[in-house]
């Protein structure tokens, strides 16, 4: 059985996109974190140097997304899980899903995102 943290509709404004329109103006971004990691000590010691500071992950998550323009959302999807898996020892894995909410497409239709899934072994 695999522990988690999840993390939902973490909303940040970015500049990500292939065309110079989003690269130049700010759009929003939602990201979901499922963190994945052993509570069991945390749960009986309730102390926070136990599992890992959901506060930071977030502060993390949005320098991320908020800074550095890039092309595709694979991408920061990808910038995301490296930092988290670098930053976090506790942490074995976890899974990103990064949706752009409004992408400046004719079509309608609610959003696009990518989802991935890192563990500690691909680093």
């Amino acid at each position: 059985m695999t522990d988690k943290i999840l993390l939902n509709g973490i909303e940040v404004m970015g500049r990500h996109g292939c065309s110079a329109e989003e690269r130049q103006n700010e759009q929003l971004f939602i990201v979901d974190a499922e963190l994945y990691l052993d509570l069991s000590r945390a749960g009986k010691s309730d102390d926070i140097n136990d599992t890992i500071d959901y506060s930071q992950v977030i502060t993390d998550i949005k320098k991320i997304v908020g800074g550095k323009p890039r092309a595709l959302i694979e991408a920061v999807a990808q910038e995301i899980a490296e930092t988290l898996l670098r930053k976090y020892f506790r942490l074995n894995g976890l899974k990103i899903i990064l949706n752009k909410v409004k992408p400046p497409i004719k079509d309608s239709f609610s959003g696009a995102a990518v989802q991935i899934v890192r563990s500690r072994l691909d680093t």
